[in-house]
């Protein structure tokens, strides 16, 4: 309870100056931000997570015990007078402690590990469904109804209710990925051409980091994402704004970024719903400036990050499938950086 006390005390204004957006420093008023940079099996807030914390403890004691037991007889073995070790070599104990014993205690563990799990894939039925698409290295989000048909797309960051069980499907564009939110749940493959699907929720607000759990390329490592748990009303919230469009820029400097993003050809590889941009090949970006990272939590979300990224992705994340776009002036490639970063 000591080092959960700690995790939840960091200052969210720390968090506000490491995301570096308007949104994401209002955001942490209202959430808990302190785990986001932080992934660990041991510090959970969601019920999936707390029995895979339950069961890794057993399974280590039960470990570390039979460990113990070894050892101790080891040494006894080597370290007793002869005539106290004959009952060593004797068919009764050889067959109990090398064959009876290893054979019940780990069907014992067997039968606990997987009436333990069974609790992970029942439950009431899930209030949401997210699709998750591992590609490239990023991820697709696909808010979708019972039916499978999308209401909302997101990139590289999952907003969910707290409280209520989420339903996750999980599919890969590519090679093998592994989704893994290890605060909230334990992981899972994403397999080419198989649809994988898991439930868990966030017992309360916060901000979750997850990661590619499985070795996929050269940028694995650099391939995050974030789960942000609001209340419910926050969430409807934030749901009925992110299926809107994109705002219209109020101000001539960045409406002269839209008119860069479009003449630069970026709406053949990304949306952004109300303009022409309409690509499906990147992330959506119709409120890219509200989220908490871009490059799938490589870098945190303003103008700086944004502008640097645009110029040269092929430096920062290399072999991406984003071009760098060198050709750019510095002014253009500010006006370009505040758009989407005002997309919010």
């Amino acid at each position: 309870m000591g080092w959960r006390r700690f995790s939840i005390a960091v200052p969210s204004a720390l968090t506000a100056l490491l995301v570096g957006t308007e949104a994401s420093a209002q955001a942490v008023d209202r959430i808990d931000s302190a785990l986001m940079w932080i992934q660990s099996t041991l510090l959970t807030y969601g019920p999936s997570a707390e029995i895979i914390e339950t069961l890794s403890w057993v399974m280590f004691i039960g470990a570390g015990l039979i460990f113990a037991l070894v050892l101790v007889l080891t040494a006894y073995a080597i370290m007793a007078p002869p005539r106290w070790r004959g009952w060593m070599t004797n068919r009764t104990f050889i067959i109990g402690l090398g064959i009876v014993f290893p054979v019940v205690t780990l069907t014992a563990l067997l039968i606990y590990g997987l009436a333990v799990n069974r609790q992970l894939v029942t439950g009431d039925p899930p209030a949401l469904r997210i699709e998750v698409i591992g590609e490239r290295w990023w991820w697709r989000v696909h808010y979708v109804d019972g039916e499978g048909r999308v209401r909302l797309v997101s990139a590289n960051e999952i907003r969910i209710p707290t409280g209520r069980p989420i339903e996750f499907i999980l599919k890969t564009q590519d090679v093998i990925h592994s989704f893994w939110v290890p605060s909230l749940a334990g992981k899972l493959d994403m397999i080419p051409g198989r649809t994988n699907v898991m439930r868990f929720s966030a017992e309360r607000p916060g901000i979750y980091r997850g990661q590619c759990a499985e070795y996929c390329g050269e940028q694995h490592a650099l391939m995050a994402f974030y789960v942000v748990a609001h209340p419910q009303a926050d969430f409807d919230a934030w749901y009925a704004r992110e299926a809107g469009p994109a705002i219209e820029p109020a101000i001539p400097f960045i409406a002269r970024g839209r008119e860069l993003f479009i003449e630069n050809g970026c709406g053949a590889c990304h949306t952004v719903r109300g303009t022409q941009a309409n690509g499906t090949i990147g992330p959506d970006l119709t409120h890219v400036g509200g989220r908490l990272s871009i490059a799938a939590g490589t870098y945190p979300t303003n103008v700086g990050t944004l502008a640097g990224w645009i110029s040269s992705a092929q430096h920062l994340k290399p072999d991406n499938l984003m071009p760098s776009f060198g050709n750019l002036r510095g002014e253009e490639l500010r006006a370009i950086a505040a758009y989407l970063e005002s997309l919010k």
